[in-house]
Formats: structure tokens, sequence, C-alpha cells
């Protein structure tokens, strides 16, 4: 069974707030990636500091996880649609009938694809106006992508993009 968290966007504040919950519910981070750390060449020089992703667990299966929304989309940024709701699939298979799913009737905001931290991540807002974050993390396809980035081979789709579902 899938496990779902959720994803909080900031603009430009996540380190500040990440900190005050680590403050309230304890523990540690388990992943603190600013957008410097990433291999995409496109973040502006003032936005290399931003978080990219970070995750505090709390209790034993959950965890709160966050970013910074870069610029180009923080206009759109107020609070009711600065988090997301993401599902930790199981299974490849269940990740695609999951992201097709909630997809149906809503809006795609990011197709499903191979990312650059070596998972299947996509997002949807459903029909009913709640953003989703599809991850499935498989150490085979981590393995893949750097075998396809020694040999120079292009990261495609995990879903195609002739589907009905409206793209945004």
């Amino acid at each position: 069974m899938a496990i779902i968290n959720p994803y909080l966007n900031f603009d430009g504040n996540t380190e500040e707030a990440f900190n005050f919950y680590k403050s309230v519910f304890g523990g540690e981070f388990t992943i603190l990636q600013r957008f410097k750390d990433t291999d995409e060449g496109h973040i502006p020089s003032s936005d290399q500091e931003k978080i990219m992703h970070i995750s505090l667990p709390i209790g034993k299966e959950n965890m709160l996880m966050g970013t910074d929304i870069a610029p180009a989309r923080n206009s759109d940024l107020c609070k009711g649609n600065n988090f997301h709701l993401s599902i930790r699939a199981e299974s490849e298979e269940e990740g695609m009938q999951l992201f097709e799913a909630l997809s149906e009737g809503g809006k795609i905001t990011m197709p499903l694809y191979e990312t650059t931290w070596g998972a299947m991540f996509g997002m949807v807002t459903d029909r009913f106006g709640i953003q989703w974050m599809i991850n499935f993390d498989d150490p085979d396809i981590a393995k893949k992508k750097v075998e396809a980035r020694e040999h120079s081979i292009e990261k495609l789709p995990l879903v195609k993009e002739e589907s009905e579902t409206e793209y945004v």
C-alpha cells in the first residue's frame, strides 16, 4: 500500500520553516538538498542556496517534506495551494496506476519521468483541485540513470504525452 506524506511549498523560507518544525517535532533531516546540489544548470545564482528538497521524519512512517518554489512560479503561491500530498508508491506499476487515475479529469502539471535523483516522479492536480506528487524510488532506475549518463542516453518520459489529459 502506498504511503501519503505532506509536501509543503515556501516562498524562499523553507529552511527557516523546517528548522522550526524540527524544534517542534524533534528528529534530524534525512535529506537537505539545495538547488546548487543538482546537476541542472538553469538555476539562477540567486537561488542556488535555496532548498530544492528537505525531509523531516515525523513518527515511524510519516515524512514532512518541502521546497522553495522557483521565482518563476512563486507568483502563484498562496495559502491553499502551498502544499501537495506526496505518494510514495511501492512499485512502478502502482505509481503509474495512481498517476493515471488521479489525472483522469484533472491536469498533469509534470509528466511522470525518471528524475535526476533516480526515481520515477510526476505531479498532477486532480479534478477536485488537490495537488498530488507521485514518487517511486527504485535502485534499478538510479543505476540505469548512471549508465545512461555514462553513455549520453537521453531521459525519456515514462508516460506517453499523447494522453487526453490536459497538460499545464
